[in-house]
């Protein structure tokens, strides 16, 4: 039975299978050439969320958006500068959001029905000197778990203290983002990057690029599935 999936590149959407060409989905801002795409998530009712930036980090130069369960895009933000970490708690209707560039963590008022946000507000800042906030994923007991990118950790926060809880460091300088696995999704896994890295810091962080794991002690929650409809 051939694989199916779906990802993203520098002009869409597209969707693959094995053994057969690509498709484009939906393209995306054909009007920026020198923008591209960035994390994408979807939500439980099986949305598309995504969000472009800019590839020579112009500022406020990108987007958030979602598709949505019949296959139509919508912008949600604009003035994004690097669209990154995505994390939803419906039990508390929230929908939680990382702008690299900002430095924050931020949250909107979510809509589980309708895929809808507003009132979007600032719930902490990752602190100068620890990192830049990359990608993130909740536990459930609604925690906040933030990779990263030049800081060499994950680090856990309660979103509504705005409170650090938890600094896991990890052997590679750029973390890029984590999600929970294992069979009792307690395991924590961790991706990590090279790009742009100095000869002097591969040298010193050798294991830069790998896949990590960390038994995180909590439970998080399972990733949800596209559930939209393709035309």
């Amino acid at each position: 039975m051939a694989a199916a999936g779906y990802w993203h590149c520098k002009t869409g959407l597209y969707r693959f299978s094995e053994n057969e060409p690509e498709q484009r989905i939906a393209e995306v801002e054909p009007e920026h050439p020198r923008n591209r795409l960035n994390d994408a998530k979807c939500d439980s009712s099986g949305r598309l969320w995504f969000g472009t930036m800019s590839m020579d980090f112009t500022k406020a130069a990108g987007s958030l958006y979602v598709m949505d369960l019949d296959g139509q895009v919508r912008r949600v933000l604009t003035g994004i500068s690097i669209s990154n970490g995505l994390a939803w708690d419906d039990q508390r209707g929230r929908m939680y959001y990382v702008d690299t560039a900002t430095r924050g963590v931020d949250v909107m008022d979510y809509d589980v029905q309708s895929g809808t946000v507003d009132n979007r507000r600032r719930v902490f800042l990752i602190p100068e000197g620890a990192g830049d906030p990359d990608g993130m994923t909740i536990d459930r007991e609604g925690m906040l778990w933030i990779a990263h990118w030049g800081g060499g950790c994950v680090s856990r926060w309660n979103p509504h203290t705005g409170k650090q809880l938890a600094k896991v460091e990890v052997p590679a300088k750029n973390v890029t983002s984590c999600t929970f696995g294992g069979d009792a999704l307690d395991e924590l896994y961790i991706t990590t990057a090279r790009d742009g890295m100095s000869e002097e810091e591969l040298q010193r962080w050798p294991l830069t690029g790998g896949l990590f794991k960390f038994k995180a002690g909590v439970q998080g929650v399972e990733a949800n599935i596209f559930k939209g409809v393709l035309k």
